[in-house]
């Protein structure tokens, strides 16, 4: 048995399968604990962690995607370190992107991404959806031996991918290059998902990044009448127009980030499903209660389990003395499950009353642009695989019989999402 006072949490891989207990743990001596190893405090509590993500005045997002690794680049001096993080920020990981940004440069930044989200914009992206769960549960089924798949291979990974294309305005023709460059040569057989190891301390968007700027310089030049000119036009809140680059690292960041949540809340929910025939039953007799059952998928298993937050200033949380410089990690997954906030949390509740308070799209400034896309993609997936899929059941052969599974997670501290979940089920055409 693992000695939670001392485990590393970012390098112990035994917490990789359920880190819950270990949360549990750190949440039974204080909503905010300081982690042994790095110094790090570990927030577990749900009103520690609102104030956090909230307060962009004190908390800086410079930090988001790495905590610890590798060390800040200066040594931390005094009440107030604001202009040494503007001083050093481009040498810290994913600085260019906005996750990693505060305001004004997140305000300017999140900005460009309104003229891509709006209402109109996402319910013709949603009539994309039901017409494309429908191809790929297509596909699925010609496949041999009919009735059992990998799911997120055979669905979670295309569709996520080919919804933020669709939203993005990448031109159809270009839908291969996007399968075959993301790691998805074969249609039906689409990855088109960033490896989230790229996605701490390198930049993993350079390719996006590069095919997006080719897409804004060509419309800026020759404007047309689609999505990708909308973007290229777009202005910063102050009427100034944006560099190219940054218009295209906003949208390229939406695309990797929104293919992970969206891939993660589909397998989860499939898990879900399989897991437990009477959830699966309930929802097949009543389709309404398909957004709830999203809500709690994403509230038992953000795809989010950790994030960083750095000290600009000499401040308390929750009580706790913190100083400017220190590095406070805010897990969703333990959040999320805090029984201050949620009854019974470790159960899957459908009748769960404050469910949609759950922070698996943060909070604040930071919250997940792409939550309400998300939060579609998974209505509407869940609603075409009951329609076409009956009897769905965890391969055992692969898992393990019910209530001794064996699933395998990402090996990461950041991230909370089955690298695999093989299922079975009988096609209804």
């Amino acid at each position: 048995m693992s000695d939670f006072d001392t485990i590393d949490y970012f390098t112990d891989q035994s917490l990789v399968p359920d880190p819950h207990p270990y949360f549990d743990h750190l949440r039974s001596k204080c909503p905010i604990v300081k982690e042994p190893n790095y110094g790090v405090l570990a927030i577990t509590g749900y009103d520690e962690a609102a104030t956090v993500l909230k307060d962009t005045d004190t908390f800086s997002s410079c930090i988001a995607v790495a905590g610890p690794f590798p060390p800040l680049p200066f040594t931390p001096e005094g009440d107030d370190i604001t202009d040494q993080i503007t001083e050093h920020r481009p040498l810290m990981p994913m600085f260019e992107h906005m996750v990693t940004m505060d305001p004004p440069d997140h305000t300017n930044a999140r900005s460009l991404l309104n003229r891509l989200l709006t209402p109109s914009r996402l319910k013709e992206n949603e009539d994309f959806m039901w017409r494309l769960a429908d191809e790929v549960l297509d596909d699925i089924f010609r496949r041999e031996p009919v009735g059992q798949c990998e799911f997120l291979t055979a669905y979670a990974k295309p569709f996520s991918m080919l919804v933020i294309a669709d939203l993005l305005g990448v031109p159809e023709e270009d839908h291969t290059r996007f399968r075959t460059v993301l790691g998805a040569p074969r249609p039906g057989a689409i990855v088109g998902s960033l490896d989230h190891d790229d996605l701490v301390g390198t930049n993993p968007l350079e390719w996006l990044d590069e095919t997006f700027v080719a897409y804004l310089e060509e419309r800026r030049e020759s404007p047309r009448d689609d999505v990708l000119t909308a973007l290229a036009t777009a202005k910063y809140p102050d009427g100034s127009t944006p560099p190219v680059l940054e218009v295209a690292r906003s949208a390229t960041f939406l695309f990797a980030a929104g293919q992970e949540t969206t891939t993660k809340l589909l397998s989860a929910s499939l898990k879900v499903l399989g897991d437990h025939p009477d959830i699966q039953e309930t929802l097949r007799k009543d389709r309404s209660r398909i957004p709830i059952f999203v809500e709690e998928a994403l509230r038992m298993d953000a795809p989010v389990k950790s994030q960083f937050r750095l000290a600009k200033k000499h401040t308390t949380v929750g009580g706790m003395d913190v100083p400017a410089g220190t590095t406070l990690m805010v897990c969703p997954g333990a959040v999320n499950r805090d029984p201050g906030k949620f009854d019974h949390p470790h159960e899957f509740d459908l009748d769960r009353k404050n469910v949609r308070e759950h922070i698996a799209f943060g909070r604040g400034a930071h919250s997940c642009p792409g939550g309400p896309l998300a939060r579609v993609e998974g209505r509407v997936s869940i609603e075409r695989i009951l329609d076409r899929m009956a009897d769905i059941t965890i391969d055992e052969e692969k898992h393990g019989p019910a209530g001794q599974r064996s699933y395998n997670y990402e090996p990461t501290f950041i991230l909370r999402g089955l690298t695999e979940i093989n299922i079975k089920f009988t096609p209804v055409t």
